[in-house]
């Protein structure tokens, strides 16, 4: 029952810390990539530049789709917290089901077109060529990626974060590991690939962790994969949240795919130097995000049990907490600022344009901290409508057109850095205004 919860440190860093490591791995997948393409000898600045707008361009089509898992993580919880859990056992394989049918069908819908999608992105000539050998070989991760991420809601609604971050760590270790053998190569034995061996080395990652999340799930837990009818009753729930996630994600990859877009017509350099800036934000924000994925497991059990004293103290905590972690990271860039760039290249155009804009990273980490939690506990409570509207507001209204107003002032990507900043402060306030007027008048005073 919800009454065995208490809402304090030891029992929200359960849950954050092994979160905080799962959701650092996944982008440390990407940042793994970008350090070691970065440094080919042979053309490492286009393979940089391809990297990063491929990595964009998946990015967007995972987010958008891998929107289940937070639909499913927040009906688990919240029936947990309302011990009725047996009444959604066949939900997750029917959502499951669903879900990679729409990932298949959007695969075979854009490898026929590869290039087409990338000139999208600007990219040409040998950056072009590099994108398309680049993808055609990571996107058939793409389903297994989709897959892996429904099966860490499930657990995250059953409020286990620990085996999603024993998954998420051995995939990122050997995607590290087969980075280096096939990438670089071995004497004699395996011939360096370059750009595809860095394809090889993920999609070879995610398949070994949708493995182990499937062999996980099976013998950790009573959920069954089996896909079973009849249809469960909050199947037109979860799918009409996912669609509410899908139409806020679609306008969250908007502002991702936008800068991505702009770096590129700059130039060689300031893609570059994006896709380094876009790595190390991504980074820190799922170091943040193991917070937030406690605030939404927790969240969604307190909201599905009615104890809204407990959802008001979790809100606070978390935030007291994420908050302390991004002034550590914001610290940790300034010390290492002039170092930071030269893991990912030693191209002194790239890093010099990159030291330009960190700052603008770094100073934004505290406002990406209260978006994020609060963003996590909303989810958690179910509340995708609200979180659609305010990223809808977000980047229409914020990041679009501060993004094209700097770039008609010639602040270049300084710009693109400025509109980040703008659509994150749109993306937090709402969400504490809208928790404060809510739950602040339902709390019982003791």
């Amino acid at each position: 029952m919800i009454s065995k919860i208490t809402v304090n440190f030891k029992n929200i860093n359960r849950l954050a810390i092994p979160a905080t490591l799962s959701g650092i791995a996944e982008p440390l997948l990407s940042i793994t990539d970008t350090a070691i393409v970065g440094n080919i000898p042979v053309n490492g600045v286009a393979s940089l530049a391809a990297a990063g707008i491929v990595g964009s361009f998946l990015s967007m089509l995972i987010w958008v789709l891998g929107q289940t898992r937070s639909a499913i993580s927040s009906i688990i919880s919240q029936y947990l917290g309302a011990n009725k859990l047996d009444e959604v056992n066949n939900l997750p394989a029917q959502a499951i089901f669903l879900n990679i049918a729409l990932s298949l069908l959007v695969l075979l819908g854009t490898i026929f077109i590869v290039e087409d999608i990338f000139r999208l992105f600007e990219a040409s000539g040998q950056i072009l060529e590099y994108c398309v050998s680049y993808y055609s070989i990571r996107v058939w991760g793409f389903p297994l990626t989709l897959f892996t991420f429904a099966l860490f809601g499930i657990f995250r609604g059953l409020q286990n974060t620990f085996y999603p971050m024993l998954v998420a760590i051995i995939g990122a270790g050997l995607n590290i590991v087969l980075d280096f053998i096939l990438v670089y190569g071995i004497d004699g034995l395996i011939p360096a690939l370059y750009l595809e061996g860095a394809a090889w080395a993920s999609l070879i990652s995610q398949m070994v962790m949708a493995i182990m999340a499937f062999f996980l799930l099976r013998a950790k837990t009573d959920i069954s994969l089996r896909l079973q009818f009849p249809i469960n009753k909050e199947l037109k729930s979860l799918v009409y949240m996912s669609f509410n996630l899908f139409i806020r994600t679609l306008a969250l990859n908007t502002a991702l795919l936008l800068a991505v877009r702009e770096a590129t017509a700059l130039g060689t350099r300031f893609i570059g130097a994006h896709t380094i800036a876009v790595n190390i934000w991504l980074f820190t924000a799922f170091f943040i995000d193991g917070y937030s994925a406690a605030g939404n497991s927790m969240g969604g059990r307190l909201f599905g049990a009615k104890e809204y004293n407990g959802l008001w103290s979790l809100a606070k905590k978390i935030n007291t907490y994420g908050f302390i972690v991004s002034l550590f990271l914001l610290l940790l860039g300034l010390v290492f600022y002039q170092s930071v760039g030269g893991i990912f290249s030693k191209d002194s155009s790239v890093l010099t344009t990159f030291n330009s804009i960190f700052y603008i990273v770094l100073l934004g980490l505290p406002i990406n901290a209260i978006a994020f939690l609060f963003d996590g506990m909303f989810k958690g409570m179910g509340k995708m409508k609200l979180l659609r509207n305010v990223l809808l507001g977000a980047t229409f209204l914020g990041f679009v057109p501060t993004l094209y107003l700097g770039l008609y002032f010639d602040l270049g990507i300084h710009a693109i850095w400025m509109a980040f900043t703008v659509w994150m402060l749109m993306r937090s306030f709402p969400l504490v205004w809208k928790f404060r007027t809510t739950f602040k008048p339902l709390l019982q005073k003791p």
